[in-house]
């Protein structure tokens, strides 16, 4: 690689990019743009950083607002995919990479950067998101890997490499729990976490109250949905910001969304992380029930098939590739008739469907019903059966067949003499 006049990081005001900023000046007598990518991570962790970065060395700091986006481009999407990862992640900061990735990528080309840098681990999936996005939309920037390169290995290092260089930062040496928050979920890693036979401490959690605190009585919600998409909450039209932030507050008092789970790295190695997706999961919820009415049954089970590859495509970082998009057109095709209204009743950790309506319902409740109608003859259900069963029929009858033949021939041992006994 060539030494990088101009470098965009993806700085998220933590230690490890405060660190990264006057790094990569000392080594390649460099100029630094810091790219800040807000994805709803919350206005604690956005106050002041700008400033922050420059004290750290940055020449410009550009902060994107990508929240909208962010859900409608990338979250909606997962959401109408039903992609949940090894059977509990909905993925949360999974999706938020490419979009930041992007914007990163955007920046530098219209600020001149001839270099990408990122702060993730050599041990994490994170950099093989932010890479795996480089690679597709900027394949002629050079990549920094400043984890993978340089010699400093604790917190405690990083903060003494600050303290000498005079630069100010707000990090402690104790740093209980790594988290990564978006408006979508916060991520919860390390500290007791890291032994599985520890139960996650409470104060682990910081967007839902446990469900053995939440309110007694269940609070039910009504959500409307136009093509797969969240429109609309007990009745009123909301943006999607808005409609996903009231979830979060709805969801997270009633202890909805936890999931403690020990996951397979795309890098090899099993992590064990606490996941908070309050509204999210109501969500998510809420439209699995609506595909009940809505999808026939083959078209839901190929939902269903290819919502597993889907996942993995944005775990593994791969939301800019062919096959995503080839996906994701067959998604919107299937979500074209969902459309209609869910009610989940929120209730002690729960989100439960508990009605469901559409212009566009499959189900009818003359051909469904146990009584009388007038639209399906029950005697008429013997002949489906005799020939969808015809295959393990005809193999039954071949089986029978052949157990009659053998015992219908001769004893072939009968003309032979008897062998003696040995005594």
């Amino acid at each position: 690689m060539k030494n990088p006049k101009k470098i965009a990081v993806a700085y998220s005001g933590g230690l490890d990019t405060s660190v990264i900023i006057p790094w990569l000046k000392e080594r390649y007598s460099c100029e630094v743009v810091a790219v800040v990518a807000d994805v709803g991570q919350g206005a604690h962790e956005l106050e002041g950083i700008e400033a922050k970065a420059k004290k750290t060395g940055a020449s410009t700091c550009v902060i994107k607002d990508l929240r909208t986006q962010f859900l409608e481009e990338f979250v909606w999407p997962m959401v109408i995919s039903g992609a949940v990862y090894e059977g509990k992640y909905l993925l949360g900061t999974s999706i938020a990479r490419p979009i930041i990735a992007r914007a990163q990528v955007e920046v530098a080309l219209e600020t001149g950067c001839d270099a990408l840098a990122h702060g993730c681990t050599g041990k994490g999936n994170d950099q093989v998101r932010f890479e795996s996005t480089y690679a597709a939309l900027a394949p002629h920037l050079d990549v920094i890997a400043p984890w993978r390169m340089w010699d400093l290995k604790s917190r405690e290092q990083l903060l003494a490499y600050l303290k000498v260089r005079d630069i100010p930062c707000a990090a402690s040496a104790e740093k209980i729990y790594s988290r990564d928050a978006n408006v979508w979920h916060i991520s919860h890693e390390g500290g007791e976490l890291e032994n599985p036979w520890n139960a996650p401490p409470e104060d682990v959690w910081s967007r839902s109250v446990s469900p053995i605190a939440a309110p007694d009585k269940a609070e039910d919600v009504m959500l409307s949905f136009d093509k797969g998409v969240p429109v609309a909450v007990d009745g009123k039209s909301m943006g999607s910001l808005a409609l996903l932030e009231l979830l979060n507050v709805l969801g997270g008092k009633h202890g909805v969304g936890r999931i403690d789970i020990v996951e397979n790295r795309l890098v090899g190695m099993k992590s064990r992380g606490c996941y908070e997706t309050p509204g999210g999961t109501i969500i998510m919820n809420a439209l699995r029930g609506l595909e009940e009415l809505a999808l026939d049954r083959t078209t839901l089970h190929f939902r269903e098939t290819l919502s597993h590859e889907f996942s993995d495509i944005i775990y593994e970082g791969q939301w800019f590739t062919p096959l995503r998009e080839a996906i994701w057109a067959s998604f919107a095709a299937i979500a074209k008739p969902l459309t209609g209204d869910v009610v989940v009743r929120c209730h002690k950790g729960t989100a439960t469907v508990t009605k469901r309506r559409s212009p566009n319902s499959l189900y009818s409740e003359s051909f469904a019903t146990f009584g009388v109608d007038e639209v399906y003859d029950q005697s008429h259900a013997g002949g489906f059966i005799r020939l969808y069963s015809l295959p393990s029929r005809i193999r039954a009858l071949k089986e029978r067949h052949a157990i009659d033949r053998v015992e219908s021939k001769p004893n072939a041992t009968s003309s032979t003499p008897a062998k003696a006994k040995v005594s």
